[in-house]
């Protein structure tokens, strides 16, 4: 039987357009396997690429289809179990559903495989031969998570919350840079010990140069609800484990005055380009480098 060279033509372009060279497209997506998770709380297993990982939960006996799911990332002591702990009340009291999952240190490196997400072998020497493939990012574990949690749970809510502290607010306010697609509404960077600010002509990890950030739609990360949150009392330039650098440095010497830094770059960069800008910087009074104080604020400010 001869096919004609119209219809040869015709059925080249249905196979390349239904599976697009260098797209995610895949015939057979992941399937959503729900959440091992019930009212109060617990820990349930989440396996991604091989790893296991633990996720500590609350959800509180007043929950609906409408509560909102807020992931709550540890610090740098991993202790995402405490992390659960301290978040149950203001989950009572908001009516909210805490996800805390743990990154443990034999799978993402406290630097490069937790703070920077991942997304490059070693994040302070990016090039396009050392980048990871998007899957094993760490930021790549959140939204099939939440679609794990949301399926579970029967919610109807579309989005969810981030709030991170410390190492955990260095994985946030990056997550929202390298996942700008992602489902999530509001989020709190709550004490980082430095960013990575956006602006082009400084290189990552402490700018979007000589990375995949470079095409970042700078309008549309500005106009996402980032709360920038540091206590009062945080601004020990000596504090154990912050960096200090030519590049760090040049944010400011403590965490106050980096926090301040970050937002006035997004703020500028907004009013010089004319974006949109819903980025907000909150000092909290009283609170040192402390998870308490720095956790029931970041939830005030989601919730109010």
């Amino acid at each position: 039987m001869r096919i004609s060279y119209k219809y040869y033509i015709i059925i080249l372009f249905a196979i390349f357009s239904c599976n697009p060279t260098g797209s995610s497209f895949s015939p057979n997506p992941e399937p959503i396997i729900p959440a091992e998770i019930s009212i109060g709380s617990g820990m349930f297993i989440f396996s991604k690429n091989n790893i296991d990982f633990e996720v500590f939960y609350y959800v509180p006996n007043s929950y609906n289809s409408s509560s909102k799911v807020v992931f709550a990332l540890h610090g740098g002591g991993r202790d995402a179990e405490g992390v659960r702990n301290s978040l149950i009340q203001k989950s009572i009291d908001y009516n909210f559903i805490v996800i805390a999952p743990k990154f443990s240190s034999e799978n993402f490196s406290l630097g490069d495989g937790y703070n920077l997400g991942n997304v490059y072998v070693d994040g302070d020497n990016p090039t396009t031969g050392t980048l990871n493939n998007e899957e094993e990012w760490s930021f790549s574990v959140i939204e099939p998570l939440f679609d794990s949690v949301k399926s579970s749970l029967s919610l109807e809510e579309d989005k969810y919350n981030l709030f991170g502290f410390s190492a955990g607010a260095q994985f946030v306010h990056r997550f929202i840079l390298f996942k700008e697609n992602a489902r999530f509404d509001k989020v709190v960077s709550a004490a980082a010990g430095w960013y990575t600010v956006p602006n082009t002509s400084i290189t990552f990890p402490y700018g979007f140069d000589n990375s995949i950030l470079m095409n970042v739609n700078l309008n549309s990360l500005l106009s996402k609800d980032l709360y920038i949150q540091v206590g009062a009392l945080d601004n020990n330039p000596n504090s154990a484990g912050l960096r200090h650098n030519e590049y760090a440095d040049a944010q400011g010497l403590n965490r106050v005055t980096r926090a301040v830094h970050f937002f006035e770059n997004g703020q500028n960069l907004s009013q010089s380009n004319n974006y949109n800008f819903n980025w907000s910087l909150h000092i909290v009074q009283g609170a040192n480098h402390n998870f308490t104080p720095n956790a029931n604020n970041a939830c005030d400010l989601m919730f109010n």
